[in-house]
């Protein structure tokens, strides 16, 4: 149930989100999706810069084990927050620790954010995490727009920048690297079964190259007043996904009045 509520209250979010601005077409927002790219390596020596405004090669972020890596803007009004608070629910769950078993890189798609934001973003998800030692296999990346680029592209991450409203369009999970810096796995939307989250980190951490995924991978990005109009692709989205949603509370509500009911006879059953 609890499970339902807070899907519920994403679309929700999402709904009222999508009703300020926006200057992407409905074709560009196809494209904002993951390409996934099972065993696509990534550019180890690509150069970043990390939470305290030093720069680094993502190779300093692997130290033989696997890596969360997680794409996304520190200032996202939107999913980032949900993907990261997914990513806690899910980690809080898991027997195995940041630092000891896996590593996690942030890194924001914004060439414009600082160190600064980034600090700030890592100090509070730390806290939240509840484990201070994380802080050293925990990166929050800020970089150049080539290096986002050329990063986003070798992992498939698509987004779109709209200049009107200083936003990003772009699709919101996970991906799990080996070691060695390879695609093994994805994991979509806001919410991480801590089973299939260890599961994937298992697989990565001796090379095993995943299958691609075929969940639905959430949208992050608004919508524009200017038009007065939902773009088709973000109406059909929420459509789909708020009859899905009342599908579900729907069944939730049919079976917890059957189990009352069930419960109701029984206790009348033994008075009689």
């Amino acid at each position: 149930m609890k499970r339902i509520i807070f899907v519920i209250l994403i679309f929700v979010c999402f709904a009222v989100g999508i009703t300020r601005a926006q200057n992407v077409t409905d074709d560009t927002l196809k494209r904002i999706t993951f390409t996934q790219k099972p065993g696509a390596q990534i550019s180890l020596d690509t150069t970043f810069r990390d939470e305290n405004g030093n720069a680094i090669k993502l190779a300093d972020c692997f130290h033989k084990k696997p890596v969360i890596l997680v794409m996304g803007y520190y200032g996202c009004p939107m999913l980032c927050t949900f993907v990261l608070n997914g990513l806690i629910g899910s980690l809080q769950n898991l027997d195995l620790k940041i630092g000891d078993e896996f590593d996690v890189v942030d890194v924001s798609i914004d060439p414009g954010e600082t160190p600064a934001l980034a600090a700030a973003k890592k100090k509070s998800y730390l806290r939240r995490y509840g484990r201070p030692d994380a802080a050293a296999s925990w990166h929050f990346l800020t970089g150049d727009e080539p290096a986002i680029r050329k990063l986003a592209g070798e992992v498939g991450f698509n987004y779109a920048y709209d200049a009107r409203i200083h936003q990003y369009a772009h699709p919101s999970g996970l991906v799990i690297l080996t070691p060695d810096g390879k695609v093994s796995h994805y994991l979509s939307g806001v919410i991480y079964s801590p089973e299939r989250l260890k599961n994937a980190l298992a697989d990565a951490s001796v090379k095993k190259i995943g299958s691609p995924v075929r969940d639905l991978f959430l949208l992050c990005f608004h919508y524009s007043p200017i038009t007065g109009k939902y773009g088709a692709l973000i109406m059909g989205t929420v459509r789909v996904c708020g009859v899905a949603v009342l599908a579900a509370l729907a069944i939730s509500i049919v079976m917890m009045i059957r189990r009352e009911n069930k419960t109701a006879k029984a206790a009348g059953d033994k008075t009689v």
